[in-house]
């Protein structure tokens, strides 16, 4: 697995960014520098039509604005192909308004480079990556297929790296740092 101090693999990837009817409205090619200057949130689930993977992409949708507060793309994404994100979405209630892209790296590349393939269910790992405008690795948390993660906590941390400080733990936006 690429490790934090590590350039985030450049990509082309097809992102399912609506559930308009129309392709040229619901898909969406997201590269490595369609968000130029800005910190980028990528998180990954092994499979969509799952039972933990849509409360977390709820949650992150929930916590977008206040992701985009901070100047930072949420992006996430599984090894299931562009229709199926648009099934989902369509199908799911708490994902009909997701206001991120949900990328498609069917051809595992992205998750291949990044290391974090589940090479016995052939799917993405549960993993998350801050990565900053200069796309470096800034922070990584993998959990295990069956654990759901915390979108809250991703979000401190965000918040804790763009002081450029020494933040001590369960620090919160707005707390002193540390000298």
């Amino acid at each position: 697995m690429l490790q934090i101090g590590e350039k985030f693999p450049d990509f082309e990837l097809t992102a399912t960014v609506s559930t308009e009817k129309d392709e040229a409205k619901a898909f969406k090619t997201i590269t490595g520098d369609s968000y130029p200057s800005k910190w980028k949130l990528y998180f990954f689930w092994p499979k969509d039509f799952t039972f933990v993977c849509p409360t977390e992409i709820a949650a992150f949708g929930k916590l977008n604005s206040e992701f985009a507060d901070r100047d930072c793309q949420v992006l996430g994404a599984s090894t299931d192909n562009e229709y199926v994100h648009a099934a989902w979405r369509t199908h799911h209630a708490d994902l009909k308004d997701l206001p991120f892209p949900m990328l498609s790296d069917i051809r595992r590349d992205l998750s291949g480079q990044l290391g974090i393939l589940d090479e016995k269910a052939g799917v993405a790992q549960r993993a998350t990556f801050l990565v900053d405008p200069d796309n470096i690795i800034r922070f990584i948390y993998v959990t295990d297929l069956s654990v759901g993660r915390n979108p809250q906590e991703v979000l401190r941390v965000l918040d804790a790296l763009q002081t450029d400080e020494l933040c001590p733990c369960n620090w919160q936006k707005g707390e002193a740092t540390l000298n």
